[in-house]
């Protein structure tokens, strides 16, 4: 069938090339003008997925129109914060009976929305599929084996999609939680900062282990009050996505970080990045979203008091040893 993938970063290339190698005519579109030539011309996306060869049925567009035109399936791959303005303006170009998927992994900052809320908004009409799970672009794009989630109301839409991603190397399951495989991936961007902080910091496999568990624990904790499921937590949009991220080479948002940990201002360690490191602005979104919620998030607090109050890393490591001494199931 024909697809659309929305956003030309590392992700949304390798989702494209997925595509196109699974038979697929695709249309990438990017903002980048640099980027649709390197794309059409060398079949590889320079900028940011250097080295890649890709699918020839990749074709980069530059306008969303041409992009999105008579698509059967719509991927969006953008940063969250421009999300909603692209979901709109694409809109007029989205044929009514095409499946949307989004593969951006936060939460809004100014109304606190996931990303499938964001474009269920943007299409009322439509369905929406969240994916999501452990998945480095890189990885996917050299064919490394590769298990993720795509989450929908409608059994219909998940299983479309499923066919349409998977393949030798990539294997996609089906769930119904959204909500749940939505905070999953969102929320474990900001567990993956703390993991780099306390590796920056010089801590050893025991603080890692720590702030993975206490971080799942957190995550599962608001996903439960906002009506998750607690078993979507430990599956491949939970567990499986918080371990890699945290502990991963490519890890975005663990190696910024480190770099914050070892000293670097939060606006050096975001300048010389070409990707976005989503965890930075989720850490704001999943703390106001926590206190809307009411659920207690002490690793997400202390990342936001680092990354946005100027707390040292170490003093804030050591305000969580000091918390008051409870059970491990308390919430």
């Amino acid at each position: 069938m024909r697809c659309a993938v929305v956003g030309a970063g590392a992700w949304g290339t390798a989702l494209a090339d997925l595509l196109a190698r699974n038979d697929h005519r695709v249309a990438l579109w990017a903002r980048e003008p640099e980027v649709v030539a390197s794309v059409n011309a060398q079949h590889e996306n320079t900028t940011f997925l250097a080295g890649a060869k890709l699918h020839e049925r990749v074709v980069a567009h530059p306008d969303l129109e041409s992009a999105c035109s008579g698509a059967e399936l719509v991927l969006f791959a953008t940063p969250s914060h421009v999300l909603r303005g692209i979901a709109r303006s694409a809109a007029p170009s989205i044929g009514a009976d095409a499946t949307i998927v989004v593969a951006t992994k936060g939460i809004e900052r100014e109304t606190l929305a996931v990303m499938s809320e964001v474009l269920a908004e943007q299409y009322p009409a439509h369905t929406v599929v969240a994916l999501s799970g452990p998945s480095f672009a890189a990885e996917v794009v050299a064919r490394q084996p590769t298990a993720v989630v795509a989450a929908s109301s409608s059994e219909k839409a998940a299983t479309m999609v499923q066919r349409a991603l998977s393949g030798d190397e990539f294997r996609v399951y089906t769930h119904d939680d959204v909500i749940g495989v939505e905070l999953g991936g969102a929320l474990k961007n900001v567990i993956a900062v703390a993991t780099g902080m306390a590796e920056g910091l010089g801590m050893g496999f025991n603080a890692r282990a720590a702030l993975i568990t206490r971080g799942l624990a957190e995550m599962t904790r608001l996903g439960v009050k906002m009506g998750a499921s607690p078993l979507t937590f430990a599956g491949l949009a939970g567990m499986g996505d918080l371990v890699l991220t945290c502990t991963g080479a490519l890890s975005r948002n663990r190696s910024l970080g480190t770099e914050i940990a070892r000293g670097v201002s939060l606006d050096e360690a975001l300048a010389h990045r070409h990707t976005v490191a989503e965890g930075v602005m989720t850490t704001h979104s999943a703390r106001a979203l926590a206190a809307r919620e009411g659920i207690e998030m002490p690793i997400v607090s202390a990342v936001y008091r680092i990354l946005f109050e100027q707390q040292s890393p170490r003093a804030a490591i050591a305000e969580l040893m000091r918390r008051e001494l409870r059970a491990e199931g308390d919430t």
